[in-house]
């Protein structure tokens, strides 16, 4: 891709933008920035690329609009008016994802999903370096890939975690192997309904040819159908049936049976990471592994240590007998009920933020079997509320703040319990991420002690 003196608009200046805007203006680009947040605030963001001779036109639309292509970041929705305009005139449109695919030189393994995508895509990468491949975890994950990508070739390999948002905006991209962890409801709000949300993921294998991999998840009914439209060979693997091929359970064993051969990896009780959608996560990972040359006594040292990752069911502390752990990642309903399963003993559940679209009902139901109090906090709290109230669940406290919602779950646990925080929310109505609640729970949880 030839961008050394094209003239580029990059909308939103979050990570994949800043990045953005880095890299082709390192690439001798003319490079516009824009952002409708505070100017005030974002100038300081922003400084060192106005340095770099980075155009920032913050607060407002740029004017003239005089643009060869345009980078949206992937918070930013293709209804912004930027897009609309560029779109009107006939200006490409990618984003930060596709542009780093036009300089990747290295094969790409992508992973995709609803929930487990971050565990997955980090556990795929310690598979592959555990292995003696010099591998780089990018993408949704919280490093842009297009901040590295240069930095890997044909020998290396790059393992993507890749959003709806991200792959929204994809032209060319394709990966040699792509994994479709599971599909429900979230994000209805960006993509319309369900039909939309299952497109933007099925970009993630829709340019592969039948040399490449598809790696789908049998058991969720939406992503299987999705095997009708693979161009690429399917791997299909399973937490809940004995597959005649695939990656699957049997008598306790994950098992690969692909090729003709039929290989046992590893007991699945002697993975270290919590809960059984963490099961379905690891078996897509083997089978990323096993297509990409990785054998069973490789991929069960990596499966024995991998400890998960920060801000989903990560143990912070236990204080007095009550174990506090950090869901800050479980962002939808699905993934809270997820967390929800992971726990025998009773709950004290931390939930509430900014609703995506989603309906709560599942959730709470789910709820109401395990917690014994539920903390509601942020922009839905009312609408969270309701829904528990509906569902019976009885104890239900509201919270003003962050912190006072911590302190509320730990005044109504008991030793044996679980405090949990798992959102079943966005963050954005008090946070910036998710990361940002996690670490904010790790902070008071720890000056508990």
């Amino acid at each position: 891709m030839q961008v050394e003196g094209a003239k580029v608009l990059v909308v939103g200046a979050g990570k994949s933008g800043r990045a953005a805007a880095e890299f082709m203006a390192s690439r001798r680009a003319s490079v516009t920035l824009t952002d409708g947040g505070d100017p005030a605030v974002l100038q300081e963001h922003l400084r060192s690329l106005a340095d770099r001779g980075v155009r920032l036109v913050l607060g407002r639309d740029p004017e003239g609009f005089d643009f060869d292509l345009l980078v949206v970041s992937p918070g930013v929705p293709l209804t912004a008016h930027p897009v609309v305009e560029a779109r009107r005139r006939g200006i490409p449109v990618i984003g930060e994802l596709e542009l780093a695919y036009r300089f990747c030189r290295a094969p790409l393994v992508a992973i995709t999903g609803t929930n487990g995508k971050t565990t997955t895509t980090s556990l795929v990468g310690e598979i592959f370096k555990d292995a003696g491949v010099r591998t780089l975890v990018a993408g949704n994950i919280g490093l842009p890939l297009i901040a590295r990508v240069t930095e890997y070739g044909p020998d290396d390999l790059i393992v993507a975690e890749v959003s709806s948002f991200q792959l929204e905006t994809t032209v060319q991209f394709r990966p040699q192997v792509a994994a479709v962890l599971n599909i429900t409801p979230d994000h209805l709000d960006r993509h319309g309904d369900m039909s939309g949300y299952i497109a933007a993921k099925a970009r993630i294998f829709a340019r592969q040819n039948a040399g490449d991999c598809t790696v789908l998840n049998y058991d969720d009914p939406l992503v299987r159908e999705l095997a009708a439209g693979c161009p690429g060979r399917v791997i299909f693997f399973s937490r809940r049936h004995n597959l005649d091929s695939g990656v699957f359970i049997r008598d306790g064993e994950i098992v690969v049976k692909l090729n003709g051969q039929c290989v046992s990896v590893m007991p699945v009780s002697d993975l270290l990471i919590p809960g059984a959608h963490n099961v379905e996560n690891a078996l897509a990972a083997v089978a990323c592994g096993w297509v990409r040359g990785v054998r069973e006594e490789q991929l069960a040292s990596t499966l024995r240590r991998f400890p998960g990752v920060p801000h989903r069911l990560e143990t912070v502390a236990e204080i007095n007998g009550v174990r506090y752990v950090n869901d800050s990642k479980g962002t939808n309903p699905d993934a809270s009920i997820k967390a929800l399963e992971a726990y025998a003993q009773p709950i004290v559940l931390l939930a509430g933020g900014k609703n995506k679209g989603n309906d709560f009902t599942a959730f709470v139901r789910r709820a109401r079997e395990k917690v014994r109090a539920m903390v509601v906090l942020g922009q839905c709290a009312e609408e969270l509320a309701a829904a528990a109230r509906a569902a019976g669940i009885e104890r239900i406290l509201r919270a003003a703040d962050f912190r006072q919602a911590v302190l509320m779950a730990r005044d109504e646990a008991r030793p044996g319990d679980v405090v949990l925080l798992s959102p079943a929310c966005a963050s954005w109505d008090m946070f910036n991420n998710y990361e940002e609640r996690g670490d904010l729970f790790r902070q008071i949880v720890l000056s508990m002690k």
